[in-house]
């Protein structure tokens, strides 16, 4: 598309100098060459392009053409993203692909390196990221960070690798991003002394005003399964310079249905929050942090903005990127496709009596499970007995919760979770946090089976199973993303998303809840295939009670 030299008036709103005016943007080759104020302006606004400071493209099922597809048309031109999940499955091959595939677009898409392949030694994962390898890819140009450093027992210890990739990092000027939930006190002052710069795990006031004054950014997550903001927005006043607005792990039905960053300015404002600092977090404060190539509305500025129809409804009406048009009135003006298909799968078809518990006279460690949040609890509770095995039981809502590695055959680990809900079928899938091994619950073996079984038999993908009814969304990328359009996917998705509804659970979102429950280092009680995870202690533990 030509660059041209053309005029865009409106209420402008200068997110640098903190003010809201009527004028209009002369544009030339690319670059706002002028700003004049005027007194009759068209009823509309223009300001900077949202920025989601924290996001794992994978979480979204599309692969970064299709995701840059959707979310230009809720106003987000900027994005910070973490290939964590497809490099637990593929390695450097898959950060490769997301990188490629993100130069397919105009957005201004930059990558964190994943700081932890793996996460923990107590998990199976497809590849391995040593410090060398990480250090080499923080260098290339498409980086802005080492991306959540989960690791913090590493850190606090001063654990030879981990400090490797944080040194490389900062030696390239690159920031060191955070991920460190309930880390307080002494540990923390260790954490953020090392170089940490920020947090997107605070699920309360405390842990992000620690973090505050220790000198961090704190990234407010509002995603599918995580939800912080109704506990975190009044920092948008209170430390209106500290705070980045983020999604972290959202799925496609949220983004459609609810929008991305524009979402939660819509949310912040409901709330009272005063709209500059809103928009300076939705945009201004992710820039300046990771030194993003994206324009402010600044004369000399990349003429890189957006028009919308007011921020309380924040209705699109067009998005531009150095000064070409890029969506407008629902059509996006550049192409996604992509023909390349990567995995790493090698799991076969398992049998009933691989997931079967010998009962004992004892109770078991039952990891407790709330909507909305990613920490877990822990109880302990004798389940069901039937046939001399341990069984889930519906009416006390304790169900079985099954991982097994994707990438060799080794029996699968069985455990018990509370707080699921279902009253019948059983869920599967290929995206289980971070190595992405094969995860399930539900209410009965054979459901749980056949749940499991048709995931290998898809080689990666998201599955519901009750009786003879079962539907799916196969996810050919990886075991996580699809290569179809987003409108695609989303037809896919709802059909196994209404068919869920029918088995009762109460949660906005089952199977991201039941991607995290793998999730190492996030508390309290976790499993993964190697059994369950004790995440306070770092160690795993037996089932059953002592």
């Amino acid at each position: 598309m030509t660059k041209s030299k053309f005029t865009v008036a409106g209420n402008i709103i200068d997110v640098v100098s903190k003010k809201i005016f009527k004028g209009e943007l002369t544009i030339c080759d690319g670059f706002i060459s002028s700003i004049k104020e005027l007194d009759d302006v068209p009823d509309r606004y223009i300001l900077p392009g949202l920025v989601d400071s924290h996001v794992h493209i994978e979480s979204s099922l599309l692969i970064p053409s299709r995701f840059a597809d959707l979310v230009v048309r809720k106003g987000t031109l900027g994005v910070v993203t973490d290939p964590h999940e497809i490099a637990n499955v593929l390695g450097e091959i898959g950060i490769d692909f997301m990188i490629n595939d993100a130069r397919k677009t105009p957005l201004e898409i930059r990558f964190g390196v994943p700081s932890c392949v793996p996460v923990t030694p107590f998990e199976t994962s497809g590849f391995k990221l040593g410090s060398n390898k990480v250090e080499s890819l923080l260098k290339r140009e498409e980086v802005v960070c080492l991306a959540e450093v989960m690791d913090y027992p590493g850190v606090v210890s001063h654990e030879l690798e981990v400090m490797k990739k944080i040194v490389a990092t900062k030696r390239l000027g690159k920031k060191v991003d955070g991920h460190a939930p309930g880390l307080m006190g002494s540990d923390l002052k260790k954490y953020a002394a090392a170089g940490i710069s920020s947090d997107h795990e605070c699920s309360t006031l405390d842990e992000a005003l620690a973090r505050i004054n220790l000198g961090m950014m704190v990234q407010i997550r509002e995603g599918s399964a995580a939800k912080n903001f109704d506990a975190l927005y009044s920092l948008i006043d209170s430390n209106p310079d500290r705070v980045m607005l983020c999604t972290d792990d959202t799925h496609p039905d949220d983004l459609f249905e609810h929008g991305h960053i524009d979402n939660l300015i819509r949310k912040g404002l409901e709330k009272g929050c005063d709209l500059m600092n809103l928009l300076r977090a939705s945009s201004f404060n992710a820039i300046k942090h990771y030194d993003l190539n994206l324009g402010l509305l600044q004369k000399g500025d990349s003429a890189d903005f957006i028009v919308i129809d007011n921020p309380e409804s924040f209705n699109v009406y067009s998005s531009y990127m150095k000064g070409e048009c890029i969506y407008k009135e629902g059509e996006v003006f550049f192409e996604s496709h992509n023909e390349i298909v990567l995995n790493n799968f090698y799991r076969k078809e398992i049998k009933l009596k691989d997931i079967q518990i010998e009962a004992r006279d004892c109770d078991v460690n039952v990891i407790t499970v709330s909507d909305g949040e990613l920490l877990t609890g822990w109880e302990k509770a004798k389940p069901k007995v039937k046939d001399g095995k341990f069984v889930a039981d519906t009416n006390r809502d304790i169900l079985k919760i099954v991982v097994m590695s994707r990438y060799n055959n080794e029996k699968p680990v069985v455990a018990f979770a509370q707080g699921f809900g279902f009253k019948k079928g059983a869920i599967a899938a290929s995206i289980a946090h971070d190595s992405h091994n094969i995860i399930a619950v539900g209410t009965n073996d054979a459901d749980i089976l056949n749940a499991l079984n048709t995931v290998i038999e898809l080689r990666g993908g998201m599955v519901a199973f009750h009786g003879d009814k079962v539907r799916s969304v196969q996810l050919d990328i990886a075991g996580l993303m699809s290569n179809k359009r987003g409108e695609y996917l989303l037809a896919d998705y709802n059909h196994l998303s209404f068919f869920i509804k029918s088995f009762e659970s109460s949660f906005h979102s089952p199977f991201m809840t039941l991607a995290f429950m793998s999730l190492l280092v996030i508390p309290k009680l976790k499993l993964s295939d190697k059994g369950l995870f004790d995440v306070e202690q770092f160690k795993l533990i037996d089932l059953y009670c002592k």
